[in-house]
Parts: structure tokens; C-alpha cells; sequence
């Protein structure tokens, strides 16, 4: 596996567990939709909350949410849609980003509700 493919995962896990120690329910990891993929889809609070994690080794290039663009938001706003509609839910929609950086020393993790 490629160096930062593993770094992703490796975020992907850190986001999973802090998740769930803070209480939520994680219904579905990595769920794919067309060209999108959404990395968590949780309940919490009367919320379906899909939720993106970008995961860097520094902050040498920004934020890791930074690289979030307006394509990519269209992209999962879509592949949001298309689990409502495979999966019809009551609850209010959120998106919500989980940053994380990885580095030698520390992992910095900030968990930004209603990012887009």
C-alpha cells in the first residue's frame, strides 16, 4: 500500500474510534456511489451525518480540509442523495469534516460539524 494511502486509512481509523467514543452511531465506512465515496455515515442527535476525513502527515501544505473543493462537495452531496434514497431517513442531514494530521510526535484531530 502506497505511503499515503495508508496515511488515509490510518485517519480513517482514528476518525472511526473518536466517533464512536463520542457517541455515534456509525452506520456504513467507505460507502462508494457512482465516482463518490463517502468515508462515515453516522446518527447522532436526530442527525445523518455524512462525514469526510482528510488526513495529512503536517500542516506543510495547509489544513487537511483545505483540499476540500467545490467538486468534491458536489460529488458527495450527491452520493448523499443516492443513500437517502437507498436508505430514507427522517433525520436532519449534516456534513461534517474530520481533520487529522498525523505527525511524529502528535495527532492533531479537529472535528468540524456543518463543514459544507
Amino acid at each position: 500500500m502506497a505511503k499515503h494511502n495508508k496515511l488515509g486509512k490510518d485517519g480513517e481509523l482514528i476518525a472511526f474510534m473518536v466517533l464512536q467514543r463520542d457517541g455515534f452511531s456509525i452506520l456504513e465506512t467507505n460507502w462508494k456511489f457512482r465516482k463518490a465515496e463517502i468515508d462515515i455515515i453516522a446518527k447522532k442527535d436526530g442527525f445523518l451525518i455524512f462525514i469526510e476525513v482528510k488526513t495529512r502527515s503536517s500542516k506543510k501544505f495547509g489544513k487537511p480540509e483545505d483540499a476540500i473543493n467545490k467538486k468534491k462537495i458536489s460529488l458527495y452531496k450527491d452520493a448523499a442523495e443516492g443513500y437517502i434514497e437507498q436508505h430514507p431517513s427522517e433525520e436532519e442531514i449534516r456534513f461534517d469534516v474530520m481533520s487529522i494530521i498525523i505527525g511524529k510526535d502528535k495527532t492533531d484531530i479537529e472535528h468540524i460539524p456543518n463543514a459544507f
